[in-house]
């Protein structure tokens, strides 16, 4: 059996590591780069970046800082926001990235995850999904979940992994940073339609979430910023909760 992975997510603006509850009321949480390399250390399996105020001209400036994280990591690490064309990817993996995120841009686009996958390989696409429930149906939200789309979460799932995505990160708006647990029945349902990993997003608020998110949700990786940033939960005694609940993690 595969082991499920930690990972530890950084919102960043201007550098900055930030954490906000159902994508609203933003507080500082820390020197971006600095809190990867404590996550690292602490062994935390992969680091995901989300540049949350990402225009075009600060791309620049997210490719330095990519070049700042690999110089102080050791394990993989993704960057996503604001990535539109082939160009920014290119940049972001020359600067040491070792996948993308891409959300908004592929919601638009979709041949946008194909043009990914053909040119640097569909392990290095992570399809982000921000989506929010309304009575019975998901629907997928775009720019940081400002906008709504008409955008079904299971439909463009399936789609996003036909069209080559490695992965697809699924964040639910109505669980982010509210620590009740992830969205189980809803990552189970995305499960049993997709073949690629699936990280599940939004809710963590004690070590049981995340022995839950592997047995109920089925998800292959649980990704968390607030309980890790402001110390709530730490990754080795996490890790340590898991394996003690026949959880196999690395």
């Amino acid at each position: 059996m595969l082991a499920n992975r930690i990972i530890a997510c950084l919102d960043v603006k201007d550098g900055r590591a930030v954490k906000g509850i159902n994508f609203l009321n933003l507080r500082d949480a820390g020197d971006a780069v600095e809190l990867a390399a404590a996550y690292s250390a602490q062994g935390a399996d992969e680091i995901v970046f989300l540049d949350i105020s990402a225009t075009h001209e600060g791309r620049k400036t997210m490719a330095d800082f990519a070049k700042r994280v690999a110089q102080n990591i050791n394990i993989p690490f993704t960057i996503g926001g604001g990535i539109n064309e082939l160009a920014d990817v290119e940049r972001m993996l020359a600067a040491g990235a070792d996948k993308i995120s891409v959300n908004s841009a592929a919601l638009k686009r979709p041949g946008f995850i194909t043009e990914i996958a053909k040119n640097f390989g569909s392990q290095v696409c992570v399809c982000a999904i921000d989506a929010k429930k309304e009575g019975e149906k998901w629907f997928c939200y775009t720019a940081g979940g400002r906008i709504k789309t008409d955008k079904d979460l299971f439909d463009w799932a399936k789609q996003a992994q036909d069209l080559g995505a490695g992965e697809i990160l699924f964040t639910s708006m109505d669980h982010d940073g509210v620590k009740t647990g992830f969205a189980n029945e809803t990552l189970a349902a995305l499960a049993d339609i997709l073949k690629i990993p699936l990280i599940a997003s939004g809710g963590a608020g004690k070590p049981e979430h995340f022995r839950d998110v592997f047995i109920k949700g089925r998800a292959d990786a649980a990704l968390a910023a607030g309980v890790f940033h402001f110390g709530e939960i730490k990754i080795p005694e996490l890790k340590t909760y898991l394996r003690k609940n026949g959880i196999p993690v690395r």
